[in-house]
């Protein structure tokens, strides 16, 4: 037998269940999960099991990894990739765990991991997918010896208090895997500094979250070499965005379809060159101090499916080119200075009022009626909107 699932079925009060399922000597993947195990079941024979590569112990009552698990020595000669995620594990990090230099995928997300991580875990040089997530007692800094991970893809270590400096943690990635990193999700967490170049040198990056932490300053011309970039969330910062760029950036971010930068700190303009980002489902813009025109270009991104410029100082009206927008099902231009008509449009009467909020326009879906001119009936004549400054793309004086 080389396949064994039992997840789901009650082992509650099976003491023996390790030892019962590693007599099978070719059992190569073992699924556990959600059967109600807890702690440190017996100890098991050193020679019970020699090809065991997947084992999956989520979703049970581990207060501990089972110290019987690493008895299990001819295991790290071997691919391991323990799923451990979602138990209720409330110690530190083992150090046996770092012995498995052979371990591939390591999820221990969702627990209650305390302490830091160890310079330890560099001896898992084989990993590729390293989960961490939502352990909300892990902190303190990172350790350099990341630089060791030469094989890594995915890492998630969102949702804890790791205070460091994301170029210090940039710069200990980039010494091994700058061709591996694809994901990197570090949202939630006490990072301060300020982002460098070292950020485009990770050419196959796809995933990058680093929002609501302390990054601040301005978002470097780097960031448009990451030509594999989909997702890009750094929401929640102290962000801008260098002046004059904004041809540098869309000239190399043609694939990113998510892009969040909102609740920061970027002025100026929207500007009409993010029309070339063609491939974009989502855009967040809000709760910044952006001016200006919303750009007519912004119809380019026929694919867009949710807008917010929402609580910034935008001015003048609504552009038309909006109404091309046939996949857009979330809208918000809440809280700015807009004027004049909502062009009309299947999509934009579809929107609830709390989109148009705290502006001065009119007409359908709102109940505010416009003259002749286009101007809502209880606004005066000389309420015109400004043109806003000529300032480019995002920028904090």
């Amino acid at each position: 037998m080389q396949y064994l699932d039992l997840s789901g079925a009650d082992l509650s009060k099976a003491n023996d269940w390790l030892q019962v399922t590693f007599k099978h000597p070719s059992l190569l993947e073992l699924r556990l999960s959600n059967c109600g195990l807890e702690d440190d079941p017996s100890p098991i024979s050193v020679n019970s099991t020699k090809s065991l590569v997947i084992l999956d112990l989520s979703g049970n009552g581990f207060s501990s990894v089972p110290k019987s698990i690493f008895s299990l020595h001819s295991l790290m000669s071997f691919d391991l990739i323990p799923d451990l995620t979602l138990n209720h594990l409330n110690s530190s990090i083992p150090n046996s765990l770092y012995s498995l230099n052979r371990l591939q995928f390591l999820s221990r997300s969702e627990n209650q991991l305390q302490g830091t991580i160890s310079r330890a875990i560099g001896n898992l040089s084989s990993i590729t997918h390293l989960d961490l997530c939502s352990n909300f007692m892990l902190e303190g800094r990172l350790p350099t010896s990341l630089e060791y991970l030469c094989k890594l893809k995915e890492m998630d270590l969102s949702y804890k208090k790791i205070e460091d400096g994301i170029s210090e943690i940039l710069q200990s990635l980039s010494r091994c895997c700058l061709g591996s990193l694809e994901s990197l999700d570090m949202a939630d967490n006490e990072l301060s500094g300020h982002l460098t170049d070292q950020l485009g040198q990770f050419k196959n990056l796809a995933y990058l979250s680093l929002a609501r932490n302390k990054i601040f300053g301005p978002i470097q011309l780097s960031i448009g070499e990451l030509s594999s970039l989909k997702f890009f969330d750094v929401s929640e910062n102290q962000l801008n965005v260098l002046k004059g760029l904004e041809d540098e950036y869309s000239a190399t971010l043609g694939l990113v379809t998510n892009m969040d930068l909102s609740t920061n700190s970027l002025t100026g303009e929207i500007p009409k060159e993010i029309g070339s980002l063609i491939e974009l489902r989502s855009l967040n813009l809000s709760a910044n101090l952006l001016a200006g025109n919303i750009p007519n270009e912004i119809d380019n991104m026929e694919l867009m499916e949710s807008l917010d410029l929402s609580m910034n100082r935008l001015n003048g009206e609504i552009p038309p080119s909006i109404s091309n927008l046939n996949f857009l099902n979330h809208f918000n231009v809440s809280y700015n200075n807009l004027t004049g008509q909502i062009p009309i449009s299947t999509q934009l009467q579809s929107f609830e009022n709390f989109s148009y909020m705290g502006n001065h326009v009119c007409g359908p879906p709102l109940i505010k009626s416009c003259n002749t001119k286009g101007i809502p009936t209880d606004v005066a004549n000389n309420g015109s909107s400004s043109e806003g400054s000529k300032v480019n793309w995002f920028y904090v004086a």
